[in-house]
């Protein structure tokens, strides 16, 4: 487990940036934590570590954006995801065969079809208004 502190989004950023170095492609990163959280921020900072420059925004309308990238980036948010229906037309299931790093915001909605193997990632408030507390447990810490 990592624990970091951020008290801005481009601290986040950078973080994540950071973190992005580490990943190969076929992985899971769920992401928990409420509105607001910094985890859209924490995709940004994936993106620009991964070398990629794609205009990142949150896919709650989509569902999930493709920005490509070596190895591929997906960015999913789950908020809207209630019933094993709505996950299946996601193409979520479809995606975790490609190969690519999968960022999935709101897990906690899907948190029974994780795949084994995930990442988690936690969000939590800190103390000031701007202080997120952002851990990281590994695969061999959550299964």
């Amino acid at each position: 487990m990592k624990k970091y502190h951020s008290f801005s989004a481009s601290e986040t950023e950078k973080i994540a940036s950071d973190f992005a170095k580490t990943l190969t492609g076929n992985e899971v990163l769920a992401m928990f934590g409420t509105l607001g959280m910094g985890k859209t921020a924490f995709v940004r900072g994936l993106a620009k570590g991964l070398g990629n420059d794609s205009e990142i925004s949150s896919p709650t309308f989509a569902i999930v954006h493709d920005y490509g990238g070596t190895p591929r980036l997906y960015h999913f948010d789950m908020y809207r995801i209630s019933t094993w229906d709505d996950l299946y037309s996601t193409g979520f299931f479809d995606y975790l065969d490609m190969g690519g790093i999968l960022a999935v915001e709101w897990s906690e909605n899907i948190e029974n079809a994780l795949p084994e193997g995930y990442t988690r990632i936690v969000f939590e408030k800190g103390q000031d208004e701007n202080e997120r507390t952002i851990t990281v447990y590994s695969p061999e810490e959550v299964n």
